[in-house]
């Protein structure tokens, strides 16, 4: 009877495993697209001793490349060749060891829209705005459970404040009506880390948004509702590092997937020695292949793996939320051959799409290096579109509070900066900014708002030259913050995006009389700029500085506008002749008074006076 008793518990036993399945944790991409450009879809599967297992596919037209089993054998990456595949849900099939499993994927119909989306360019300005600190829309999000870090404490700098992607959707009107066209978000991918979680810099799922800013649905409404009034979405993404609560660091598919073997190594943060042609081999590896923090391991991305893992993680989000651009955190700091690639296989896929890298280097020659069509790039040949022209944003912080001479101080120090544009491929693709969230704000105290001539010099300055203008959230109402007592002094929440807020800034009638009148100049600048394509299209001439005094043309087809900023704390009378071959009419108007301003021998202008002369030919006055 012991042996038939052992016979049927074996029996039993190996039936039941038999009926076991694997335990799939995680699937990314978790859906893909027939028709895309590039045919090849890699999958990465992540359970427990997953890699032991075979595949096999059902599906039309779909076929399997590769399966690759990583060090760990918690992984299995799938390579698919869908060349051939149409919309369809197919089943990727796992048997092994006893067990097995079904896993539909979904492969889905493109938006034909999508390919053609446009990515930002100089005709737009972009809204910056950390999602944690703008406004909270729904508060049943602030605290999730499971999630490692559980408070939110609006008196703590640098913990979570409970903003969310409901609180912006609920104010796009008021970006719409400040004259807004592109919105930037700080990361909205998880971050599930221990702290220090609300930056988003940390990411810790690269498919998923973070839980306590709101799904990927919400996002998703987030970009339509946008788009329908005129503003594009540009996602910020980070593919140098992850956060250290990343299951792909916890629980590494190989030790290769990080740089230094996944094992932490300090950067020096000096990128300059990148394209300094004196540089050594060692300077620059430590520069790109060392960690940003012990908590933010650095990717391989010289792995082929990780990078078809990254490159994905990219168009999964621009085809499933309709993005209207991407801002690459830390640029020159990952391998530069990979982010050669990426660009273009993103560019190739959306041919009007645009790309801005985080180049945080102190001179332009340095920036200049990573733009597309670059004629000083040292090796190999840049695909980034677009680079953020730090240098310039330094010299904003200055330039409004000095006296302008002939050749020094003020606002020299622009025509100066300006002069030197041929070292740039594009000019007019250089993301300008006065301040962002890593800097300190323009204005650093609350003292110094109170200097409204600095502020409309500074703002019509960078609404009215080259490039594209980024305005940080709060600007607009002269919110201040000094980077010096910590980021989170200039990542200070929004007036009015909590309901127990005293005050509701979002309202201009709630604003102070300088706020009041700092946003409606602003404004009016915006709206003014929106669609005007002398501003978003046109050339820029510029004269040598005379009588403190900076003078300078963009013109489009038969508009131009002609700037004229008085940079000293004195009147000057400027005389005119110089500037005849901007000067198109006897008479213009000035678009921030609405007057009309004779342009006769000479012009009076009081301190820090500002003119933006607008003209236009008119073709039915000239001879057939």
């Amino acid at each position: 009877m012991k042996h038939i008793f052992l016979f049927f518990m074996a029996l039993f036993f190996f039936a039941g495993a038999s009926a076991r399945t694997w335990n799939v944790e995680k699937i990314t991409p978790p859906s893909w697209w027939a028709g895309m450009n590039h045919p090849e879809l890699q999958i990465l599967l992540y359970g427990e001793d997953i890699s032991s297992s075979e595949v096999t596919l059902e599906g039309k037209g779909i076929h399997l490349k590769e399966t690759f089993r990583p060090d760990n054998p918690n992984y299995l990456l799938v390579y698919l060749d869908i060349s051939q595949a149409q919309a369809q849900t197919f089943q990727i099939r796992l048997k092994g060891k006893g067990r097995s499993a079904c896993i539909p994927y979904e492969l889905k119909q493109r938006i034909p829209e999508r390919k053609q989306t446009q990515g930002f360019n100089a005709s737009d300005v972009i809204y910056l705005a950390m999602p944690d600190r703008f406004a909270n829309g729904k508060t049943d999000n602030d605290i999730i459970p499971g999630m490692k870090e559980k408070q939110v404490d609006r008196n703590r700098p640098d913990a979570r404040h409970g903003g969310d992607l409901c609180g912006i959707d609920s104010h796009l009107d008021y970006l719409a009506n400040l004259g807004i066209t592109a919105l930037w978000l700080t990361p909205v991918q998880e971050n599930n880390m221990l702290q220090g979680s609300y930056h988003g810099y940390a990411i810790t799922d690269y498919f998923q948004t973070d839980p306590r800013l709101g799904s990927t649905e919400d996002l998703i409404r987030l970009a339509d509702h946008a788009r329908s009034k005129g503003i594009k979405l540009i996602m910020d993404m980070v593919f140098n590092h992850c956060g250290d609560q990343c299951f792909l660091f916890a629980d590494k598919p190989s030790d290769d997937w990080f740089n230094n073997r996944s094992q932490y190594v300090q950067t020096s943060f000096k990128i300059a020695c990148l394209t300094d042609p004196h540089s050594t081999q060692a300077d620059r590896t430590l520069a790109t292949d060392g960690w940003f923090t012990r908590v933010m391991p650095d990717f391989n991305q010289r792995n082929p793996h990780v990078a078809r893992f990254l490159i994905q993680s990219s168009i999964w989000w621009i085809e499933t939320v309709g993005l209207g651009g991407i801002r690459q955190d830390t640029w020159p700091y990952a391998d530069a051959g990979f982010m050669n690639t990426w660009c273009k296989e993103i560019l190739e896929e959306y041919p009007n799409f645009n790309i801005v890298g985080e180049t945080w280097l102190n001179n332009n020659v340095a920036v200049s290096r990573w733009q597309k069509g670059s004629p000083l790039a040292r090796s190999g040949n840049p695909e980034l579109p677009t680079v953020m022209d730090f240098p310039l944003q330094s010299l904003i912080g200055h330039a409004f509070d000095e006296e302008t001479g002939e050749w020094e101080g003020g606002l020299f120090r622009l025509y100066d900066y300006l002069s030197q544009d041929a070292v740039y491929a594009n000019p007019m693709n250089l993301l300008i900014f006065a301040d962002n969230h890593d800097t300190s704000r323009f204005f650093q105290n609350e003292e110094q708002t109170k200097n409204l001539s600095r502020y409309k010099q500074a703002v019509t300055f960078l609404l009215t030259t080259r490039g594209i203008p980024q305005l940080y959230y709060g600007t607009e109402i002269l919110m201040n913050g000094d980077k010096s007592k910590g980021d989170g002094y200039v990542r200070k929440d929004f007036p009015g995006g909590w309901s127990e807020d005293s005050l509701n800034c979002f309202s201009p009638e709630n604003l102070n009389a300088t706020q009041a009148e700092a946003f409606h100049f602003i404004r009016k600048l915006l709206n003014w700029r929106k669609g005007n394509e002398a501003i978003g299209k046109g050339s820029l001439k510029h004269f040598i500085i005379r009588n403190g005094c900076y003078v300078y043309e963009r013109r489009y087809g038969e508009r131009s506008a002609v700037i004229i900023m008085n940079g000293t704390g004195s009147i000057q009378e400027l005389a005119l002749a110089p500037y005849q071959e901007v000067l198109r009419a006897p008479e213009a108007t000035d678009i921030l008074s609405g007057k009309k301003i004779r342009l006769d021998d000479s012009l009076h202008l009081s301190p820090r006076e500002i003119l933006i002369l607008e003209f236009r030919e008119d073709k039915t006055l000239q001879n057939p």
